[in-house]
């Protein structure tokens, strides 16, 4: 049966920074997602060669510092690159808009009868856009950019190193409190629930369906856990 999802997200005219928060909501749950996936690979491939609950914990803890601050910096780097691009941007329609006033104006009422709007309807339109904000109109129309809702790169750097430890601290309880024998049983059995629920969460804010969200995320993650528990198995018995 075909896996079909009714829309979930309608964007308000009037919200505002819709944009701004989807963005650092996706950063936060891919931010987890990752948290949960790398630190539990880690720590199974290490349980998977040793017993030793301190060369567990030691490498567990290595693992969630480093990768907390590796997300949070590379969603700062990747995000502000994106805003210094929209306010490049902005700032060259601004100088189009001040210097070139009729060939930006012909070229937004071509953009409206591109879209199926007459001559005339469509240069009536540019004409009310262009007196009440040519800006806004401008941006929205050529590059699909809101001036007032530029990407932050800060929101989107903590969320996703938030997130990170967020999602780190399951399996490094998974794999700590119980008995070493049922450490990677639990932890594979706790890392697949926790995945799930963020490609669900994903799936939800991005408006797309859960079920193919849910085993994306799952059958990767179990995938990338059997692997590292082979890899620690092997070097275990080697050592």
């Amino acid at each position: 049966m075909t896996d079909v999802t009714e829309p979930t997200h309608y964007t308000d005219p009037h919200s505002g920074s819709v944009h701004a928060k989807l963005n650092w909501l996706r950063a936060g749950v891919l931010g987890a997602n990752d948290g949960i996936v790398s630190v539990a690979a880690l720590v199974v491939g290490v349980a998977a060669a040793t017993t030793d609950t301190a060369a567990i914990l030691i490498a567990g803890v290595a693992a969630v510092i480093a990768g907390a601050i590796s997300m949070g910096l590379g969603e700062y780097v990747s995000v502000s690159s994106q805003r210094d691009t929209e306010h490049a941007l902005i700032a060259k329609e601004s100088w189009e808009l001040e210097h070139m006033p009729t060939q930006e104006f012909a070229e937004l009422a071509e953009i409206y009868r591109g879209k199926g709007l007459s001559a005339e309807t469509a240069e009536k339109v540019a004409a009310e856009l262009t007196a009440h904000d040519a800006l806004s109109a401008h941006l929205e129309a050529e590059l699909h950019i809101d001036q007032n809702d530029v990407v932050n790169p800060w929101h989107a750097a903590w969320a996703s190193a938030a997130s990170f430890l967020v999602g780190a601290v399951l399996p490094m309880l998974a794999i700590l409190l119980p008995p070493p024998e049922w450490r990677i049983i639990a932890t594979f059995v706790a890392v697949i629930v926790a995945l799930a629920i963020t490609g669900w969460l994903s799936a939800w804010i991005g408006g797309s369906p859960r079920l193919r969200a849910i085993l994306r995320v799952t059958i990767g993650g179990g995938l990338a856990l059997g692997v590292t528990w082979a890899i620690g198995a092997l070097l275990g018995v080697a050592v």
